[in-house]
């Protein structure tokens, strides 16, 4: 038996096995929303089935090596279908969570088998202290590399159903390759070979026809048809073409529709530009569709604008997508224009500069990873960055189907010592959307909107500050970083909706 090649094994089962946890807690992140509420779930749940499975390997007393292999081959299929069957699940049925919990304990409760199914077989080979530091050091190396190859190589260039597949092949293979290394315990293998062979290339074709099978979702996913779709280390990016024009969805969340952005982009920039000091420099935080840099530049006065987008792959379509580019006016190109690609809160601790103008574009706080750019914390950073007569303005979410959470990112900038002065449009992809401006003194206006625009003038400006009596304000807690209130009210009011 070559001990060599069974330490191999551990370090290759261990990184399937993690992988199928992260691409499960990844897929119900994208589908489900609340990032941390799925990934704690589905960790927890893997981690609870794989204790059943070590537990249940107790009452396998003979044939333990072809047990090993039958149970390589079953993880190998469950696991390597994951994705694609809880992509099918949620488009085409009501039962998506039973299936995702369905395949955690499953597959979690068989990989729990694998090393101490793994250990008795290598008990005879080798002593018991070197078996156990080996074994379990060459499992945590497995579940590293899998950590470190997911989010930075797996998802951006295969996408998670060709990821679960190609591990599922991984995991067939070992199965396979086991048939000799356990040849000895085996007594005839060739049934297992034979099962192992049909099931690699069954996961392979899959894995061929990934793409086909994620493009199948999608369409079912969207009412319009997709034209784009891509991945990052960050998101999933769908562009589609239809009855509202063209759109963008990240992770599955409506960002805007051409048909009227431009309602929303106006109201996002045009009320801090009229009534800040001056505009000279400008600050964008998120808005890496370059959409809101597009109204930006409107203003002959303006001489910079630093945009600052977490994702290259959203900045580099709004770029060089020929549809985005010219819905955006080739605003990333102009020579006015910087990119930085990099975390909001990491700039703004980072720098000294001062800004005339903040337009805080963010995507709705439903999960904590952006709803930290929503706090006391984030927003006294901001208040260092603003110039004394400058003016920002902050998307908030809509006080109509999120009312709670809207005031809650208006109570919050009040308490981050903020002059506030909330308001509301109509747009019709979203509904009642809201904003809040800020500053440190009341603003006078200082300037008139640039001509052209499709929806504002100074008549319907005035009116955005009025809100009906079921928009208006309510009692809410400050969202500071150690609680992260504002998730917790925004998961709760468009769960309604939903």
């Amino acid at each position: 038996m070559n001990k060599t090649l069974l330490y191999i094994t551990v370090i290759v089962i261990a990184t399937c096995g993690l992988i199928y946890e992260l691409v499960v807690g990844a897929l119900a992140s994208y589908l489900l929303g609340d990032s941390i509420t799925q990934f704690s779930t589905v960790i927890g749940g893997y981690l609870f089935a794989m204790g059943i499975g070590s537990y249940l390997s107790r009452y396998i007393e003979r044939g333990v090596a072809q047990r090993f292999v039958e149970v390589e081959l079953a993880v190998a299929l469950l696991g390597g279908i994951c994705a694609p069957v809880l992509f099918l699940t949620f488009t085409l049925t009501d039962l998506f969570q039973v299936a995702l919990y369905g395949s955690v304990i499953a597959i979690g409760a068989l990989v729990g088998m694998e090393i101490p199914l793994l250990l008795r077989i290598l008990k005879d080979q080798v002593k018991f202290k070197d078996l156990i530091s080996q074994v379990l050091s060459l499992d945590y190396v497995g579940a590293l590399a899998a950590s470190v190859a997911f989010p930075l190589l797996l998802v951006p260039k295969l996408g998670l159903v060709r990821t679960s597949l190609l591990f599922g092949v991984l995991n067939a293979a070992v199965a396979l390759w086991s048939t000799w290394l356990l040849a000895p315990l085996l007594g005839n293998p060739l049934r297992l070979r034979i099962k192992a062979v049909g099931l690699t290339v069954l996961l392979l074709a899959g894995f061929v026809m990934g793409d086909r099978l994620t493009t199948f979702y999608e369409d079912q996913l969207y009412a319009d048809d997709v034209v784009h779709a891509s991945s990052s280390p960050y998101q999933r990016i769908i562009l589609t073409r239809g009855k509202r024009g063209f759109s963008l969805f990240l992770n599955g969340n409506l960002q805007f529709a051409s048909l009227d952005e431009y309602r929303y982009h106006e109201s996002l920039v045009h009320p801090a530009m009229v009534r800040a000091g001056k505009v000279e420099n400008v600050l964008i935080l998120g808005g890496g569709d370059g959409l809101a840099a597009r109204e930006v530049l409107r203003y002959p006065e303006v001489r910079s604008v630093t945009l600052v987008d977490l994702d290259p792959v959203i900045t580099g379509l709004a770029t060089n997508y020929g549809e985005l580019a010219k819905l955006n006016r080739h605003a990333m190109t102009d020579p006015r224009m910087r990119v930085v690609n990099g975390d909001a809160m990491q700039f703004l601790t980072e720098g000294g500069a001062q800004y005339d103008v903040v337009v805080v574009d963010f995507p709705d706080p439903n999960n904590f990873a952006l709803g930290k750019l929503y706090t006391t914390g984030f927003y006294k950073l901001l208040k260092k960055r603003i110039a004394p007569d400058g003016v920002a303005v902050v998307q908030s979410t809509s006080p109509l189907f999120a009312r709670r959470s809207f005031w809650c990112v208006e109570t919050t900038l009040k308490a981050a010592g903020f002059w506030t002065e909330p308001y509301h449009a109509l747009v019709p992809s979203f509904g009642e959307w809201g904003y809040v401006l800020i500053a440190h003194e009341p603003p006078a206006r200082h300037r008139p909107l640039p001509e052209g625009l499709l929806f504002l003038d100074d008549a319907t400006m005035a009116s955005l500050t009025q809100f009906p009596p079921d928009m208006g304000p309510l009692p809410v807690e400050v969202n500071r970083l150690n609680n992260q209130v504002l998730v917790h009210y925004y998961e709760a009011e468009w769960q309604r909706w939903n």
